[in-house]
């Protein structure tokens, strides 16, 4: 008999999973009405292949609305696919939970993967407490990598950049989505088969001598064995290796996820899970997965109880078997708007159960407009989410910088930036992602980056350079969780693309930094480092302080107070947007005594920086409604931050 009928088949996990004590695997699926699902596979013994239609031995036993068989001697390793024999048509589909597949897309076999067979080593590594996330986002196939207008960058590529990430001091990376697209190039949000990695980002046997002396490097500063060219051969465990490896040095590693919509090529492919059960007539709302609503692709039937599991199923998923240290999860506000019955219910449901699984995994929605019940608790009627991205910070502080480049006589609202340093209705200013640059922020056609802002004539200008420093620097050190993009770290100026065979002139230019082109790159990355570093070595710019004490429009000059409650460690940063230095400038502090001045943008560039030397003495004397003043040096277009 080529398979048999499961013990306790309810209570299977879905898709292909080998059975604990290795003996074969259970292959299960949800198909309501399926006239029959059969499977055919590489297993031992199955020696009739992929015959069409497959022997009436290979159909799964039905258990209600789902199918069900146990393979003895299923190995990891074996290709297999469903056939569906439906009310409307019959042939094969891509098992909807599979973890991979072969390379010969779009007829390509499921994988079997056994998760036990990858030994992980980052046991002790505990990801960094929400409100201490430095976040960077990037798109693993343009990010790093030879040839990239001609070929997709892998994830190994990312390695070659891991030095460079921590040296820079982020703690977090946040990839665009990786799950298969039907593409080989794509943002991410057109995902196909959302359990497994996207092929193209896996290096194919030909080019393992190529990455194994770099992976085994790193791997080697860490004691960890050497590994051969056999433990590359699991599309799986690349993407593995490269989450331990930026865990083993102190990063981690969050993930895009998209459960608002599929990609829309769904649609067009017979194997994948669009009309999975292959129902007749061609409704969307019969599609099974679907309804017949569209968000740049079908949107999810999350009004049904399976398609809700499956979804949340697939965040598990990403944590246990990747050890993801937590999501942002694309427009949430698209799930709660097509979904008015159950969508704030699927979202509470989905935080929960992550949060039950890894409490340590943080939880990012994306909710326009922002409404800050997305990050109450569940019981208290919010959604459950960590955190929100936030528009705040982004919308003032840009509008600011472009403002600016119109000369002394263009009008600054300083307010505005004042009144979004903490997100407003927001509890904690941590449950807020502020940034400047995203990868919607500045894609191809849309908005510019901080530098062009700066200075529509020239992103290298002095306005450009300092203006954008002063826009960092106010990010840096404003409450709320700092997410950075791509290339910003180094004053990259050019949009970007993920097509970067159509568009190669919008790649970011590594070469600038690393090879010494452009010095105004690598300057501008070490006052960017050292900004990031000051933030982590500060506790009052990651506390839950905040008091904007001075707005002054006219010159250009916002300052805030931040402090640690019941320790002190104050902080008070001030910024100019202005082109003009002050002299003399009378601020409020803290408290009367000496303050060390901790950080000057103006050092970062190619002259000899204005600034305090170091230091200034506040005097007793209320001043902006704090007890002491202080006659400080401001440079033009600066942040300073003093420490008392």
């Amino acid at each position: 008999m080529l398979i048999e009928d499961p013990i306790d088949p309810n209570s299977l996990p879905m898709g292909a999973n080998m059975v604990a004590d290795k003996s074969g695997a259970t292959f299960r699926c949800w198909a309501p009405r399926a006239k029959g699902v059969y499977l055919r596979g590489s297993f031992d013994g199955w020696v009739d292949g992929w015959k069409e239609p497959p022997p009436a031995e290979a159909k799964l036993f039905r258990h209600g609305d789902y199918w069900a068989c146990f393979v003895p001697n299923a190995k990891d390793g074996d290709h297999y696919k469903f056939w569906v024999d439906g009310e409307g048509s019959s042939g094969w589909k891509r098992d909807p939970y599979a973890r991979e597949f072969t390379r010969n897309w779009p007829d390509s076999d499921c994988i079997l993967r056994d998760p036990d067979a990858f030994v992980w080593h980052d046991g002790d590594y505990l990801p960094p407490a929400f409100n201490d996330l430095i976040i960077y986002q990037l798109h693993v196939g343009v990010f790093n990598g030879p040839n990239r207008p001609s070929r997709v960058a892998k994830f190994f590529d990312l390695l070659g950049k891991l030095d460079y990430l921590k040296a820079l001091g982020i703690n977090a990376v946040k990839l665009l989505p990786v799950v298969e697209f039907k593409n080989s190039r794509s943002l991410g949000y057109e995902g196909t088969d959302i359990f497994s990695p996207e092929m193209d980002y896996t290096v194919p046997p030909n080019e393992f001598a190529t990455y194994l002396p770099l992976v085994n490097g790193l791997r080697n500063r860490h004691g960890l064995p050497s590994l051969v060219e056999q433990d590359l051969e699991s599309q799986c465990d690349q993407l593995k290796i490269v989450i331990e490896l930026f865990h083993l040095n102190g990063i981690a590693v969050l993930l895009d996820v998209v459960y608002n919509h599929a990609g829309g090529k769904v649609k067009d492919d017979p194997q994948s899970l669009y009309f999975f059960d292959r129902a007749a007539g061609v409704n969307p709302n019969d599609s099974l997965y679907f309804t017949d609503q569209d968000h740049t692709g079908p949107v999810w039937a999350i009004w049904k109880s399976e398609v809700r599991q499956f979804l949340i199923d697939n965040a598990v998923f990403f944590i246990n078997e990747y050890h993801f240290d937590g999501f942002r999860y694309d427009q949430v506000s698209v799930i709660v708007d097509q979904n008015s019955n159950d969508g704030w219910k699927f979202c509470q449901d989905l935080t929960n159960t992550v949060r039950f699984t890894d409490p340590s995994a943080v939880q990012i929605a994306e909710f326009w407009g922002v409404d800050p019940f997305v990050v109450r608790f569940p019981e208290h009627g919010g959604a459950g989410f960590d955190a929100s991205w936030h528009d705040g910070i982004r919308t003032s502080v840009r509008d600011a910088v472009h403002s600016a480049s119109f000369g002394a006589s263009s009008q600054l609202d300083l307010d505005r930036v004042r009144n979004n340093l903490w997100a407003p209705g927001f509890l904690n200013a941590w449950r807020a992602v502020q940034y400047l640059e995203s990868h919607d922020e500045v894609y191809r056609d849309r908005n510019a980056r901080v530098p062009q802002l700066a200075d529509g004539n020239s992103a290298r200008s002095w306005h450009a350079r300092s203006r954008s420093r002063a826009a960092a620097g106010l990010l840096l050190t404003s409450p709320g969780i700092p997410m950075i993009f791509m290339g910003q770290s180094f004053l990259e100026d050019k949009r970007w693309a993920d097509d970067a065979g159509n568009h190669a002139d919008l790649l970011i230019w590594w070469e600038g930094l690393d090879f010494g082109r452009d010095p105004h790159m690598g300057r501008f990355h070490r006052f960017f480092e050292e900004l990031v570093w000051l933030r982590r070595n500060e506790p009052a710019l990651r506390s839950e302080t905040l008091n904007p004490f001075h707005t002054n429009a006219g010159d250009r000059v916002l300052a805030f107070h931040r402090w640690v409650p019941g320790v002190g460690r104050d902080a008070v940063v001030v910024v100019s947007f202005n082109d003009v230095e002050f002299s003399g400038y009378e601020l409020g502090f803290p408290h009367a005594g000496h303050w060390r001045e901790i950080f000057n943008s103006d050092a970062y560039d190619d002259y000899t920086p204005r600034g305090n030397g170091g230091g200034i003495e506040a005097f007793g004397g209320h001043r902006d409604g704090l007890n002491a003043t202080a006659r400080i040096t401001i440079p033009p277009n600066s942040v300073l931050v003093f420490g008392g």
